[in-house]
This record gives C-alpha cells, sequence and structure tokens, in this order.
C-alpha cells in the first residue's frame, strides 16, 4: 500500500489546482482541473481561475468559452465545463433526496414540480430571462399557484416555483445567463443528464484527480451527500487504496506520483476550492488557521499548501490596497513571493497594488 506524508499531498493538490506552477491551459481547463469552480462570487471565480493561468486577467476568464454557471456541488453556485455538464448532473440528480426544507403549504407536489419544469425549459429556451421575466411566464405556461409568494427569503417572500431552482438546473432546464445590468438571468442549456452510474464515476474521478487522496467522509462534504451512500459509491468503482500519514484514503488506481516539492505562497478569493473549508483534509488548517480562518468565509493565504493566514482587499480606482494577517512566520523568500502573489492579483483586476501586514479587520463573507 503507498504511503503518502502530508507534503506529498500538498504538491500534488498544488500542481493539479495550477497554484505551484500557473497552467498553460484555457480557463475551461483550469476549472475541469478543479472539480468545478465555486462562483457564489463572480468576481472571486474569476480572480480563482485567472491565478491558474499564464497572464490571463479577470476578462480573459469573463470572455471564456465553454464555461456553464449552475448550481453545483452542495447546491451551491458553480462553474462547470459545458463538455462535462451531462455527467454532473447525472451525478447530482443521482445524490439520495434530503427531507423537503419547506413547510407544507409551501411546497408543491410532484406534478406541479414536473410542470413547472417543463414550463421553465418553454420559457427559457433560446431566452435569457431576469426572475421576473421568468416569473410572469410561468403564470403563463403553469398556473398563478407558481408565482404564489409563499417562500421566506431575506426577509422576504419569492414566488412559490423558486424552491426548485437548483431542482430545475440539476433536470437540466436551467442555468445562468448573462447578467441584465445587476440583474441574474437563467437560460436553458438544453442538456439531458447522462446515466447516474456513468455519471458518478466521472465525478469520483473527477474529485480524486482535483483533492486526492480522499476518503468518502469528505467526499460527503464536498458533494452534500448521505455517508452511507458515498461509501457505497466509492466501493463500486476501481479505486486503489493508500494511506495519508497513516490514515487509510483512496486514489485513481496508480495515481500515485508525487511532483516535486517547491516553495508556494499564494493569495487564495473567496470560496477559493482548494482551502474552500467543506471537505478538505483537517491538516489543511493547522495551528491558529483552524480557529482564525477555518471559522468564516475568508480570503486565505496558503503557503507549501496549507492555510497560513488571510487576507483583504480594498479597490479604489486603480489602487488595490492589500491587508495580510499571517499566522505562521514567513522567511525573507516567502515575503518575498507573497509581494509578487499580491503584484499577480493586482494585474488580474487592473490596478497596482500596496501590502500591509497587519491584522484583517473585515468579517468573513456571509
Amino acid at each position: 500500500m503507498h504511503r503518502f506524508s502530508w507534503t506529498d499531498v500538498c504538491a500534488r493538490r498544488l500542481t493539479q489546482h495550477g497554484l505551484s506552477a500557473p497552467l498553460d491551459a484555457q480557463p475551461v481547463d483550469v476549472v475541469s482541473a478543479m472539480a468545478g469552480t465555486h462562483a457564489q462570487v463572480q468576481s472571486a471565480a474569476e480572480l480563482g481561475i485567472a491565478l491558474r493561468l499564464k497572464e490571463a486577467t479577470r476578462a480573459d476568464v469573463q470572455q471564456a468559452q465553454g464555461l456553464v454557471k449552475t448550481f453545483g456541488q452542495r447546491g451551491t453556485v458553480h462553474l462547470l465545463p459545458a463538455a462535462e455538464l451531462p455527467m454532473w448532473l447525472g451525478a447530482f440528480a443521482a445524490i439520495p433526496p434530503g427531507p423537503n426544507p419547506w413547510e407544507e403549504h409551501v411546497r408543491m407536489t410532484d406534478e406541479q414540480t414536473e410542470t413547472v419544469f417543463a414550463a421553465i425549459g418553454t420559457a427559457l429556451a433560446g431566452k435569457e430571462l431576469t426572475i421576473d421575466e421568468l416569473t410572469s411566464a410561468l403564470v403563463d405556461l403553469a398556473g398563478p399557484w407558481a408565482a404564489d409568494r409563499v417562500m421566506p427569503a431575506f426577509q422576504d417572500y419569492w414566488p412559490r416555483w423558486r424552491t426548485v431552482t437548483h431542482l430545475a438546473a440539476v433536470r437540466g432546464v436551467l442555468c445562468f445567463g448573462a447578467n441584465k445590468g445587476r440583474k441574474v438571468t437563467y437560460t436553458n442549456p438544453g442538456v439531458t443528464p447522462a446515466p447516474a452510474a456513468q455519471s458518478l464515476e466521472h465525478v469520483v474521478r473527477s474529485y480524486l484527480r482535483s483533492y486526492g487522496p480522499s476518503t468518502p467522509q469528505r467526499f460527503t462534504h464536498w458533494l452534500s451527500a448521505p455517508i452511507k451512500w458515498a461509501t457505497e459509491v466509492f466501493s463500486s468503482i476501481d479505486l486503489e487504496e493508500v494511506t495519508v500519514e497513516g490514515s487509510s484514503a483512496w486514489v485513481l488506481p496508480g495515481d500515485t506520483a508525487v511532483p516535486e516539492v517547491v516553495e508556494c505562497v499564494r493569495l487564495l478569493p473567496y470560496f477559493d476550492v482548494y482551502s474552500y473549508r467543506v471537505g478538505n483534509h483537517p491538516l489543511l488548517y493547522p495551528g491558529k488557521a483552524k480557529d482564525r480562518v477555518m471559522s468564516g468565509n475568508f480570503q486565505n493565504l496558503i503557503v507549501n499548501g496549507t492555510v497560513a493566514g488571510l487576507w483583504h482587499q480594498r479597490k479604489s480606482g486603480r489602487r488595490v490596497d492589500i491587508t495580510v494577517e499571517t499566522l505562521v512566520k514567513l522567511t525573507k523568500k516567502q515575503r518575498a513571493e507573497l509581494d509578487s502573489q499580491a503584484q499577480r492579483v493586482a494585474e488580474i483586476i487592473g490596478a497596482t497594488p500596496t501590502v500591509t501586514y497587519a491584522p484583517v479587520t473585515v468579517g468573513s463573507h456571509a
């Protein structure tokens, strides 16, 4: 059985994520290598992708082809490769559903849900509609009940149909379109989810390439699925058992190579999938990082693959002030690399940086 140290694991992940050295690739290739990019904050997703590419900017990512923005892992907004979308949707559809979170008067029957899915697909075919425009279309196609404002959200009530928005995305009849000003739009990607077995193998393989060695328990948190089901999925796929610091984990068969360990200091944006806490190894947040950084959604300072601090940027015109709170003592070489990384962040967003080492007083992102 192959034995990995935590240093080995970090070297593998940093390389796979294009962090130890930028990838000579396209944005869609980066998103595939990351097994999806969290895009709840679009600007953060663009920064995270550009950081992994040679000389790319946010504008390059914004203009990239082959990406779809939709509801992905854990029901949260992600960028996924369009070519892989049928398999991702097939895997999401295969996850056993949890209890319905809505009260009885908010829920739709199975028949109403199917009616809404069909109406959404029709309304969005070849169109990009705002939420209000889609709601109006659903009243005509499904019935006024679909627009009843019964769903509690943000001190307000949303139309009933929005209780199944992410499920409509999984069905393949809804994804995000281009914003109209500040308003979100949806469109129909015209995708049919692939069969479950094929889809789950694709997603497990993508996950292990990006995060392996890993376990069904961490896969469960990453995907938001029952542990028993995740364990059965791992068992159904040809995987190789290894150890990480003495604990069992799994990789793809034969995927045991460890790249050369290089000095690596990176400033990762909000929700970056490399260090985002869902499903990651506990050794990723050593010492003070567990309490200071893991407790909230902060932008992470990564040193040699582990979380070593947090940072914040404030952009004003062509200037960006970057504050870095370190939780470990940095060497002179590491500080120099951090300054270079701050310069790279500034280039991506079109600004000139100043770097201050001080506590980050801004709270975590919601």
